[in-house]
């Protein structure tokens, strides 16, 4: 959540990272005796009694130095320059990296290359396309040891065909002195002090608009139609995405708009590239408004280096990927022992109780929910 749990404030001030370069022997013969430093660790030698027999590692199940892992992510995904290379300096493994458009569109095209995979990993499935990857079968499964690290309800499937990596809150952001009080709740959002400041995504073309619009349903239920009736009579604009939106509506990008559908970490961000510097977070967020995405990783079915592949989800569950992920893609790390960068502890806010729903029901009704909101909103 762009995909997303991801947060892609990133995509408008970062650079992709580079494949990593190569390193290790070049014959193609297993090693098992790798050195490692204490950050990582590498696939299970034996499986866990919970796995499948065909997803097992093996004594023999080791990284072969000269080997190359194949990355499949969304085109928001960054990590700082030696992040990959420190991977393989660690096992001889290369990492080639595979951009494949928003999060809706690579797991639609894995599915569409199932049979033929384009990689051996998958990283940017979140849990609004989640059940989608996990019903077409995409996945080989594969418990990290280093799960033992991340909290169980960031854990969805509980096979382990998936992988939590990161997470982050999509979340109503208001500029502070653009207002005439405090938004505290959803509800704020429909009364006439606020007209005409809210501006959101279209839910069809924003996976942050359609993780605000599952907010709104988890959070109303039944009566999610009427607030977005509400929403629209006090005058709610909405644009094809993020970056519309903020940089676009909004007051951050000169636009006369002062709420905008964003992230948790947004405040921290405007901190950080602030022209001049601040040490102040002009915005704030409505944590009562916030819809958690959770961003996985996963080996792809048909993987011929399913070794290699395991050893990479061990390693962005180590604490060289984990810390360095905050301010690169503007997410949260899901390991127990990552060190935040100061502006997230200083200038991010927490919702003490996300809004989520279950990635089955957002699998099964999707469609009919974005369909209504267009009759109800867009008419």
């Amino acid at each position: 959540m762009k995909s997303p749990f991801t947060l892609r404030l990133i995509v408008a001030l970062g650079a992709v990272v580079l494949i990593a370069a190569a390193c290790g022997s070049d014959t193609g013969t297993a090693t098992g005796d790798t050195d490692f430093d204490d950050d990582f660790v590498t696939a299970s030698p034996a499986p866990p009694e919970t796995e499948s027999p065909s997803a097992a590692s093996t004594a023999e199940d080791v990284p072969v130095e000269g080997t190359t892992v194949t990355l499949l992510s969304h085109d928001s995904f960054t990590l700082s320059d030696g992040t990959l290379e420190t991977f393989t300096e660690l096992t001889g493994v290369r990492v080639e990296l595979l951009e494949v458009g928003d999060a809706g569109t690579l797991v639609a095209e894995a599915i569409l290359t199932k049979d033929t995979p384009l990689g051996d990993v998958m990283f940017g499935i979140d849990n609004t396309f989640l059940q989608r990857g996990l019903d077409a079968g995409i996945f080989v499964p594969y418990e990290s040891p280093r799960l033992v690290d991340v909290a169980a309800d960031l854990q969805l499937d509980p096979s382990h065909r998936v992988t939590p990596v990161d997470y982050g809150d999509v979340c109503v952001n208001y500029w502070k002195d653009a207002l005439p009080r405090e938004p505290v709740g959803l509800a704020d959002l429909t009364q006439a002090d606020f007209a005409d400041e809210l501006v959101v995504q279209h839910p069809e073309t924003s996976s942050v608009g359609l993780a605000f619009l599952l907010a709104t349903i988890a959070a109303f239920g039944d009566g999610w139609e009427q607030y977005w009736a509400d929403l629209r009579a006090n005058g709610v604009a909405v644009t094809a995405g993020w970056e519309d939106a903020y940089y676009g509506e909004f007051i951050a990008g000169g636009g006369e708009r002062s709420m905008v559908v964003s992230y948790a970490s947004s405040p921290p961000a405007e901190v950080i590239y602030a022209d001049p510097p601040t040490d102040v977070a002009p915005t704030g967020v409505i944590t009562d408004s916030c819809y958690r995405q959770i961003e996985f990783a996963g080996i792809l079915s048909g993987t011929d280096n399913e070794a290699g592949a395991q050893a990479l989800i061990d390693f962005m569950l180590s604490e060289t990927w984990q810390n360095d992920v905050p301010l690169n893609m503007f997410v949260y790390p899901v390991i127990s022992s990552a060190t935040l960068p100061p502006e997230f502890v200083e200038h991010t806010a927490v919702p003490a109780a996300p809004l989520m729903l279950d990635p089955a029901e957002i699998e099964a009704n999707r469609d009919a929910w974005t369909e209504r909101w267009v009759e109800i909103v867009l008419r």
